[in-house]
């Protein structure tokens, strides 16, 4: 079983990559709503990595 701080910045960064695909696969078909979808789940995902690190850091 995986820390909490550790699934965090796992799953923030699966966010991340699928954020990264959506806004380019957005701004290939030149769909606006797409790529703001894309960048919206680009942004949460890094909020969520940084969260991970900040639990890693005070459960230290």
């Amino acid at each position: 079983m995986m820390k909490p701080s550790t699934d965090d910045k796992t799953t923030g960064k699966i966010h991340q990559v699928k954020g990264t695909i959506k806004e380019k696969v957005g701004e290939l078909t030149d769909n606006p709503d797409l790529e703001a979808d894309g960048r919206d789940e680009k942004n949460a995902g890094k909020l969520q990595n940084w969260i991970g690190k900040v639990e890693k850091t005070v459960g230290q």
